[in-house]
């Protein structure tokens, strides 16, 4: 007879007939390792917007005005004044004017909006407000002075840990 025979007469009967079933091999499974500290969550990255229209028109402005040591700072997460910063430096202050007038009218050519110039009278510093991007353009010694790059590009403190220097 079969097994399976006897299985059904041994239900008819009530009495249980072992059968040998076959197991699975035992799964080799991996030693856990020790933690010994849990890992901190990486801190999310902030989205980076496409790279603004008008940042590559204040660039291409200012180097076909032969600026010196154009530096484009990202702002993005970091403050809510503006998207990027760029700093440059003229050879004279007729040289910074001139620049900060063409980049005025190349702007509103483009269909943006005029923006405001700061500090042309003296032309030392000029800045440019051109929404998403503002322009500092300098006289090689007010940029070394103010040294915008080294206080814009340091690192910036969470939104709950800002301190106030008393």
């Amino acid at each position: 007879m079969t097994k399976k025979r006897i299985a059904n007469r041994s239900k008819k009967r009530g009495t249980a007939i072992a059968t040998k079933k076959k197991s699975a091999p035992p799964k080799a499974t991996r030693p856990k390792r020790a933690t010994h500290s849990k890992r901190a969550p990486r801190p999310k990255r902030a989205a980076r917007p496409k790279k603004s229209p008008i940042l590559g028109l204040v660039q291409k402005s200012l180097d076909d005005d032969k600026a010196q040591n154009i530096v484009v700072i990202d702002l993005v997460g970091k403050s809510s004044l503006t998207d990027f910063m760029v700093i440059a430096t003229g050879t004279s202050t007729r040289h910074v004017a001139a620049m900060a007038e063409h980049l005025r009218e190349r702007i509103k050519a483009k269909g943006f909006a005029t923006p405001p110039v700061e500090g042309l009278s003296q032309s030392d510093w000029v800045l440019i407000d051109a929404g998403d991007v503002v322009v500092h353009l300098f006289r090689a010694e007010v940029r070394r002075f103010y040294n915008l790059e080294k206080m814009w590009s340091g690192p910036f403190p969470e939104s709950g840990e800002e301190r106030i220097a008393l």
